[in-house]
């Protein structure tokens, strides 16, 4: 599941331009009508919000524009700090792989038919290869080891046997096996090379191998450029660095591959309720948020610059907002039309294009997208946690997903059948986290704009249409951005 969207291996394509009128971005001035500061209430300007889905298509325009207008090249970075990153060229083998020939089993390498006389030296992985086997010469040799020359193919150790020669008769009658007449063909394993010659038996502490099943050239011998030739394509540029990507890039030879810039977020968390320890008191509340979007972003793909907090100071919020370094700014409350909401008013005097001003989705539907400038944006989440979530779902993920690769020709998203019904709202998306269960969608209870409990269990969000869905309806579920195998403690969370 790509963080952010839908629960399937692919990412949800942003809704194209003509399937929704896309909105005339609006003054920052004229965006006004939240009905409560920090929360989910009915006061909204309801007839200026923008449908959900479209909403993430234009976050992800956004995104898209943010890319072509940053002026950022890429980085090489060092294998450990690449995991989440994005290929910012095609990773091209460095090397032939493997880079030698090299034994798939431990066993013996043979050279010729059997069966074959055992040298006593052995040959391991990471060490000197070994010199090269005559006919009818064997040698002991590890998994990974280099094949030495003249070597046909490798036996393993469980498909063969080993007797050690006592005979020391020289008489060609003393065993089975064609005279010495000039007819006669040599014994297999017998003649130049192996110190045995025709009619003859080997000296007495020789090591015969044999066989045990039928052994056909080249068998367990990993052949040098197998998996590719140094130069081949292995990945395409934009492929997203995961732990298998980076074995590969190791593998390949790279020490430092060339990464894509992540983009650059500044969190600023606001409101004089806020306590960053202790418990509550006297009307002022934990800040919830400050700990949770930060951790939350760098799983996105972002590069958190800060997390700051800014009392409810207009001036304060003005001098962040516009002396940001970062390519998104993420504000938390002051989104609605409070008295000390002041998101909207620092907007219009920094003269920024509203795209977003409200979108019918519940919670969060007072959360906003603000282009600062060429390149440089701002998502307004509503204060309450959950509705903030939403918000990051909505409008931040498919930002800074199509700002990091192009997401335009993403697969359309897979849908996960409900168990249990949802209630819908009237005119309005509804996000409900929900965990997954035998490949159905479970909503889970504590869903409120203002409460945690049921997003900390989950293992994503559903889209439920308006109006609501029943058992068996299918539906997007946004996946979360870390692994979500623990289950909530039985009962719990369940509605």
């Amino acid at each position: 599941m790509t963080p952010g969207q839908p629960a399937s291996p692919s990412a949800p394509t942003p809704a194209p331009a003509r399937e929704q009128p896309r909105p005339e971005p609006q003054p920052a001035d004229r965006a006004r009508g939240h009905g409560h500061g920090h929360g989910d209430g009915p006061g909204h300007g309801h007839h200026r919000a923008t449908p959900w889905p479209e909403a993430r298509a234009l976050a992800a325009r956004a995104g898209a524009g943010a890319r072509a207008a940053t002026d950022r090249p890429p980085a090489r970075v060092p294998l450990g700090r690449a995991l989440g990153r994005t290929l910012a060229e095609p990773l091209r083998a460095l090397t032939d792989l493997p880079s030698f020939d090299s034994s798939a089993m431990d066993g013996w390498a043979v050279a010729g038919p059997g069966p074959w006389t055992v040298r006593e030296e052995s040959v391991l992985a990471g060490h000197a290869g070994a010199a090269a086997l005559a006919p009818g010469e064997a040698v002991r040799i590890a998994t990974g080891a280099r094949v030495p020359a003249g070597a046909t193919a490798v036996i393993r150790t469980e498909h063969s046997r080993t007797e050690a020669e006592t005979e020391t008769e020289t008489d060609p009658e003393a065993r089975p096996g064609p005279g010495p007449g000039p007819e006669a063909e040599p014994a297999p394993g017998i003649g130049p090379g192996t110190g045995i010659g025709p009619g003859t038996t080997p000296p007495a502490g020789t090591v015969l191998l044999h066989p045990l099943r039928e052994v056909v050239t080249g068998q367990d011998i990993r052949p040098r450029g197998q998996e590719c030739r140094a130069g081949d394509e292995l990945l395409p540029a934009g492929s997203v660095v995961t732990p298998a990507v980076l074995g590969l890039a190791a593998a390949a030879g790279y020490d430092e591959p060339a990464v894509l810039p992540r983009p650059r977020v500044e969190v600023l968390v606001l409101g004089d309720e806020l306590l960053t320890s202790g418990l509550p008191h006297d009307g002022l509340i934990r800040d919830a948020l400050g700990p949770m979007l930060g951790p939350w972003l760098t799983a996105l793909g972002a590069e958190v610059l800060a997390v700051r907090r800014i009392g409810d100071d207009a001036e304060a919020l003005y001098e962040a907002v516009t002396g940001s370094a970062a390519e998104l700014v993420l504000t938390t409350g002051g989104t609605a039309a409070g008295p000390v909401d002041y998101v909207h008013r620092v907007l219009d005097k920094a003269g920024a294009t509203l795209l977003v001003d409200g979108v019918k989705v519940r919670p969060g539907h007072p959360m906003l997208l603000a282009r600062l400038d060429a390149g440089r944006h701002l998502v307004g989440l509503p204060g309450n946690p959950l509705a903030a979530v939403s918000g990051l779902l909505t409008l931040a993920a498919p930002l800074l997903a199509a700002e990091v690769a192009d997401t335009a020709d993403a697969a359309a998203p897979e849908t996960v059948p409900l168990r249990e019904a949802v209630q819908g709202h009237p005119y309005d998306t509804r996000l409900v986290p929900v965990v997954l269960r035998d490949g159905a969608a479970v909503p889970l209870h504590y869903n409120g704009p203002a409460m945690l409990r049921g997003i900390a269990a989950a293992d994503g969000m559903a889209v439920v249409p308006p109006g609501g869905a029943e058992p068996g309806h299918r539906l997007e579920v946004l996946a979360l951005p870390w692994p979500t195998a623990t289950p909530p403690a039985q009962g719990a969370c369940f509605t």
